[in-house]
């Protein structure tokens, strides 16, 4: 498969799947379904599932069915669908592991300052998605950028994902896409986890999923390049972050609108 270039002719790129990989059945199905929509509102398709969860709330709460089993479900959405595959790494030992199979390896959130671990990714030479910190600004980006630059690596994508705001939610400074599209970067909006509803006293991070069309929507206007949408076709049965996902039943509608958004604004 050849190695992943954004394609400018979509009218955007779609980073999307289950939060985790949870058996075979889920993962393959869903990216099917994604794969056809996608080609139906001509946009571009990155799979997006984790192989691994080292972010919990609980120590009860689900982590991965085995790293290696995880990896095998994620090469065969890529060898039997012909997909690109995003998924995350948590420490620099992963970012070799993961490379082999993945298109662009994705630093968590709270990891974005962990300059051992960004500088694993670039020296993969795959596209590096850098989440956001919940704790900084857009500014502070241009440094996790300039990390992995240093290894000669080019292909950096800056993603934002909320701001924290209090102790149980997050919200969404869209100043930030067009401050850190002036870096030179692709810029995409994580509208899921934006809406994220984290810490919560029951030890199972919340959310607010009825919002997931008005964010997706903002971010298109204020110019995100790409969107993240994590998708399951149960979320309430999900075992990883399925209080703010989208029911994939509800994906079609979306694009359609935001396709029309993006259609509108250029």
């Amino acid at each position: 498969m050849e190695n992943l270039i954004l394609d400018n002719s979509a009218h955007f790129f779609l980073i999307a799947g289950p939060c985790v990989v949870e058996n075979e059945e889920i993962t393959l199905h869903t990216a099917k379904v994604l794969k056809d929509l996608c080609k139906k509102h001509n946009i571009q398709l990155i799979f997006k599932s984790s192989y691994r969860k080292a972010n919990r709330s609980s120590l009860s709460s689900f982590t991965s069915l085995g790293d290696e089993k995880a990896l095998e479900i994620l090469s065969k959405v890529k060898q039997e669908l012909n997909l690109h595959i995003c998924t995350d790494i948590h420490s620099p030992e992963e970012a070799e592991i993961a490379a082999q199979l993945a298109d662009i390896v994705q630093i968590p959130a709270f990891l974005c300052r962990q300059t051992d671990l960004l500088l694993a990714a670039g020296k993969t030479g795959r596209f590096v998605n850098i989440k956001k910190g919940q704790f900084l600004s857009p500014d502070s980006m241009k440094f996790a950028a300039e990390k992995i630059l240093s290894t000669g690596n080019k292909n950096i994508m800056l993603c934002e994902r909320g701001t924290t705001f209090g102790y149980q939610d997050l919200v969404i400074d869209f100043r930030s896409i067009p401050i850190m599209k002036t870096f030179g970067y692709p810029v995409v909006l994580d509208v899921t986890h934006s809406l994220q509803q984290p810490n919560q006293t029951s030890g199972v991070t919340g959310g607010q999923p009825e919002m997931i069309e008005h964010m997706a929507k903002a971010g298109l206007v204020v110019g995100a390049d790409g969107l993240f949408i994590e998708t399951h076709p149960e979320p309430k049965n999900a075992l990883s972050d399925g209080a703010n996902m989208l029911k994939l039943s509800l994906l079609d509608g979306l694009l359609e609108k935001l396709v029309r958004i993006k259609k509108a604004i250029v």
